[in-house]
């Protein structure tokens, strides 16, 4: 019997010319290539996930104060999964094991259950669909309330991508939004600042050179189709990643010290620490018994 890997089953999808690779355990965007050149900056078949590299952040994503949030009267204390900055990061459904419920050629359907749990109170039913064809790549979402109480709710995902760079500093990027989050030195939010002379300025679309941005974006201007696209550039190579009117947000992380980390462009329908009052709390999806959130993002390049 082989021993399992990390990231449990690994299932393909193919379509023309573009591969990828979804994991069991994560639902870890591991492999997207295109040409058999990677868009996706992923994991290898036997490594764990670090960095949060390809997974999928709900009932919450990024970060929320000291793990601590009130919802109808009622203060929760989740577990401070970055101990470091002494915050919950990332939600509850990184490390489960997601079901396959549909499997072709070029689409995986898988679900996952997020039960009541310390400092959670309701149960969140989520269908993920990653399908390929000719564009590239999309991913549907689906979050259901299954149980009997309200929950609060926000999603977004976490992949690496690439365009063939030595470090993040050669990459062209461009990101139009308006406004970024300022933060403190936890992570945490500030206020809500316009990018105008800033260095989280990047709607021309230059190189990132020395910038270091672990950073919000919000006021992102959409295209006639309703989606905004975030695109990375080095050379001829080119990647972007889109999202639905679902997702208000979008998180780009640029890496500290290893420069040549790879860029985390992240959807996210809500900022960091949403749950809490503050200069995001107003993007936090309520769900009601029996309610459901959908939305779509999706990876294209060359």
């Amino acid at each position: 019997m082989s021993p399992s890997l990390p990231t449990g089953v690994q299932h393909e999808i193919v379509h023309g010319p573009w591969r990828a690779v979804v994991t069991e355990v994560g639902a870890v965007l591991r492999v997207l290539q295109r040409d058999g050149r990677d868009v996706v900056a992923g994991i290898g078949e036997t490594d764990r996930v670090t960095k949060s590299r390809g997974q999928q952040l709900l009932p919450w994503p990024n970060r929320i104060r000291d793990g601590v949030y009130r919802f109808g009267g009622e203060e929760f204390q989740l577990a401070l999964s970055e101990p470091k900055r002494h915050n919950a990061i990332h939600g509850l459904a990184t490390w489960q094991p997601w079901q396959t419920v549909g499997y072709t050629d070029s689409e995986l359907v898988q679900r996952v259950v997020v039960h009541p749990q310390l400092g959670w109170p309701g149960t969140v039913e989520a269908t993920l669909t990653h399908r390929l064809d000719d564009d590239g790549l999309s991913v549907d979402v689906r979050a259901r309330n299954t149980g009997p109480v309200p929950v609060p709710f926000g999603y977004a995902a976490h992949p690496y991508l690439t365009v063939g760079e030595d470090t993040v500093d050669e990459v062209s990027v461009t990101l139009p939004a308006d406004t970024f989050l300022e933060v403190d030195d936890r992570l945490l939010p500030i206020r809500r600042s316009p990018v105008e002379g800033s260095p989280a300025d990047l709607r021309a679309g230059e190189p990132l050179g020395a910038r270091v941005l672990d950073t919000a974006f919000t006021d992102l201007h959409r295209d006639e189709d309703g989606r905004w696209r975030i695109e990375l550039a080095h050379g001829e190579r080119r990647a972007v990643l889109w999202a639905d009117e679902s997702f208000g947000w979008a998180q780009l992380f640029t890496g500290e010290h290893l420069r040549d980390i790879n860029l985390a462009v992240e959807p996210m329908t809500c900022g960091p620490d949403a749950f809490n009052e503050g200069p995001t709390s107003e993007d936090v999806i309520v769900l009601e018994p029996g309610a459901e959130f959908r939305g779509t993002w999706g990876l294209t390049g060359r």
